[in-house]
Formats: structure tokens, sequence, C-alpha cells
């Protein structure tokens, strides 16, 4: 079964479901693949049907921090906002996992809005995970240490990848952190002295 007939909104309009279906495009890209760039102007929204999406904000200074993934069944939330303003990317939403995607033109968005009780219901629940997870990642930054916040990560990366094994480099995860290498890699050093990971080539298990 594909995975949007298993979304609420969708099973319960199959006119929404085949519109959606009709007037998409679906493509497929490998893990880091950069769909959309911080930006650029906004034609289309994607709607995970398989993989991972990261969404990711880069400060003036080069600096970049994680928000939030986009997993199966879900749509950059960002992309809808600046979609229907015509504003420019203020994110950049980069594959992690291999993934296929679904593009709706920004007009068909507008349509289904208009046309569809349904389609307004997925975009506010969706606008409201998303407000949750940036203020869970707000409240880390400014009460957790790093510590926390990697190992945080790790786990997030663990359950949306299934595998304990995480072929990720110290220098992708101190970006997704908005942090320095070195911090990452001490940090790491700890937790593998500790027995919570062990540490190899551009790879970390959890144990």
């Amino acid at each position: 079964m594909d995975v949007l007939d298993q979304i609420e909104e969708f099973r319960s309009s199959p006119q929404l479901r085949e519109m959606l279906y009709a007037n998409s495009i679906q493509k497929t890209y490998n893990a880091g693949h950069v769909i959309l760039s911080e930006h650029a102007y906004i034609r289309s929204i994607p709607i995970v049907t398989k993989g991972t999406l990261k969404v990711i904000r880069t400060e003036e200074d080069g600096r970049e921090i994680l928000l939030y993934y986009i997993k199966a069944g879900e749509s950059c939330i960002m992309s809808f906002l600046g979609g229907l303003h015509n504003e420019t990317s203020k994110v950049r939403a980069e594959v992690e996992e291999d993934a296929e995607i679904r593009f709706l033109p920004m007009e068909k968005v507008s349509l289904f809005i208009r046309e569809y009780p349904q389609w307004l219901d997925y975009i506010f629940r969706l606008y409201h995970k998303r407000f949750e997870e940036l203020l869970d990642m707000v409240n880390a930054i400014a009460f957790k240490k790093v510590d926390e916040r990697l190992l945080t990560l790790l786990r997030k990366k663990k359950e949306l990848s299934g595998n304990n094994m995480l072929s990720i480099t110290h220098e992708q995860l101190a970006n997704e952190l908005g942090t320095a290498r070195v911090v990452v890699s001490r940090l790491l050093k700890q937790l593998e002295d500790d027995g919570t990971v062990k540490l190899g080539r551009n790879k970390i298990v959890l144990v």
C-alpha cells in the first residue's frame, strides 16, 4: 500500500488522493541530493513517499543547524508557506536517506486549499508538528548541553534509519548541531569511553 493511502486526510477523501496523484510528479533521489536550496523560489511542494529529508538553516557566517526531519507521508511546511506567498526559501532541504518524492505545483496547492478541507487538515497537522519540533529545538539549544543534543540526534537518526550503525562524519554532525567539529569529536570520544557508542571510519554504532 502506498504511504499516502495510509494518511487519514487522504484516506477520508479518495477524490483528493486521486487529484494528488494526477497532478503531481514523482522523482527518486539519492542521499545527499539537495531538492530545495536557500534563496530559491518555491515552484512546488515536496511530499515524501519513501525515505527521509532533513531541513537545514544556514546563518550568514556559514554555520548550519538542523531544524527537523521530513519522513514518508509528510511535507515541508516551510515550502507551503514560502510558496503560497511567492517568497524565496529560508531553508535547505536535503535527502537524508534515499527518497521518493511527489512534487505538487504551487497552483495546485492553492486549488486544493479552496476545494478540499482534508487538504487544509493535512497542512495544519504538519504545521502543528513542525511548530512543536522547533520549540523542542529552541529548548535544547537554550537549556541542554551539546553532549545531550548530540546523543539525542544520534538516537533520532537511528530511529529514522532503523539501524544502529550510522554512516556519518563528525563534520556532518557538527553542521547539524551548529557547533564545531572538534567539539563533536571530543564528545563522541567521551561517549565511546562510556560505552554508549563505537566509533569507526565515517560511521558510528550505537551500543
